[in-house]
């Protein structure tokens, strides 16, 4: 068997079996270790999984993993998880490091091939420290019509031809910049949209919630890995750190001896859980120390080429959603660019994950003591 087959699951059921048996090996260090699973969403036998125990004497530090806030993207997200159980277990103290895994926050989308969860909401613009914000994405709104489903699919080939076109020309009414923040804000006036952040606090982002306040609580030191898939370079893994993280970009490249790492501000993106984890830190808990950034594995690029693709298949996918396709070859097509935008079959992108994981979980984990081994150099 390839490596990538025992770490890559098809379904969201195979992948979810395969974490609730990392407990057993887990138990071994932390005995008093439990698995949860908390039902979520509308259909039956959807469940937020999460395997947690405290550290055996002192609660020093926490390693918190989490996946799938991106539906689909948990895939990937459950592969990462799987590999640390497997290879850096023996690593951890856990007389002084508790331990905190998260299989997929959006089991709907897991399972239905979508980012967002059964009420279109992007869970990664539903975390507000106060209330979410009445004010709309002005630029989303003013290429709403872009973003918006208008009608079954009829001719995809066409379609994605008129897509490329608007977007292009979005581009030069609003500026390369002002169409990526258009999407990358989110928006909380079309549900029907893309980059729904939603009216209300879905039930996954409270219970995410919940465990961000209950370890900052419990631990002096908290290293939280939120795993995802799609931006950054293609085959390479890219870390998004928070503005509340005073460090530079070039310091936390420095730090981590990764080349790929970016900040995100609270203004770039509405409703972003490390954010929001980071504001919680600061606002109740401001003796704590936190690392919470997310860890992408890049598909399509960077180019501007790249970004157009990305663009139409997210809007693409979510018209097919809402409207149909009258023809099951744009069906197919639409749901196969989806895949490859964020849950890739490429055996080189899959492997990929595997070691550019490795070196993210080995460099930051390693810089932060929580692994007894220091970081490869």
């Amino acid at each position: 068997m390839r490596e990538t087959d025992d770490y890559f699951k098809s379904t969201y059921e195979e992948s979810r079996n395969v974490f609730r048996e990392h407990l057993d090996k887990i138990k071994k260090k932390w005995p008093r270790a439990g698995l949860s699973n908390e039902p979520i969403g509308k259909e039956k036998d959807n469940t937020i999984d999460m395997i947690y125990s405290e550290a055996r004497a002192s609660n020093d530090q926490v390693v918190f993993l989490s996946s799938g806030l991106h539906g689909i993207e948990g895939y990937a997200g459950a592969a990462m998880l799987h590999l640390f159980v497997d290879e850096y277990l023996d690593q951890i103290d856990p007389e002084t490091t508790g331990i905190c895994l998260i299989h997929v926050l959006n089991p709907w989308g897991m399972r239905n091939a979508r980012r967002v969860t059964e009420n279109n909401i992007d869970l990664n613009r539903n975390f507000f420290y106060d209330t979410v914000p009445e004010d709309m994405n002005e630029k989303f709104a003013k290429e709403s019509d872009l973003f918006l489903p208008n009608g079954k699919i009829k001719d995809v080939k066409k379609e994605k031809k008129d897509l490329y076109a608007q977007l292009t020309k979005g581009m030069v009414k609003e500026g390369y910049s002002g169409v990526k923040r258009a999407k990358s804000m989110g928006q909380f006036e079309f549900e029907k949209g893309v980059y729904y952040g939603g009216k209300a606090e879905e039930p996954s982002t409270t219970f995410l919630k919940k465990v961000q306040k209950y370890l900052l609580s419990t631990y002096k030191k908290i290293i939280h890995m939120d795993w995802h898939t799609a931006l950054g370079p293609m085959n390479e893994l890219t870390i998004v750190n928070s503005t509340f993280d005073s460090r530079s970009e070039e310091e936390l490249k420095s730090f981590y001896n990764l080349k790929n790492i970016q900040k995100s501000s609270p203004k770039d993106v509405k409703g972003d859980a490390t954010n929001y984890f980071n504001q919680l830190k600061e606002e109740e808990f401001p003796d704590r120390y936190l690392f919470s950034a997310l860890f992408e594995f890049g598909t399509f690029g960077t180019s501007k080429k790249a970004e157009l693709r990305e663009l139409t298949t997210i809007v693409l996918e979510n018209q097919l959603y809402w409207e149909g396709a009258e023809k099951e070859e744009d069906r197919e097509w639409v749901l196969e660019e989806t895949h490859n935008m964020f849950y890739p079959p490429k055996q080189e992108w899959r492997e990929s994950v595997i070691k550019e994981g490795r070196s993210g979980i080995e460099n930051v984990l390693g810089r932060e003591g929580i692994l007894k081994r220091e970081a490869k150099v």
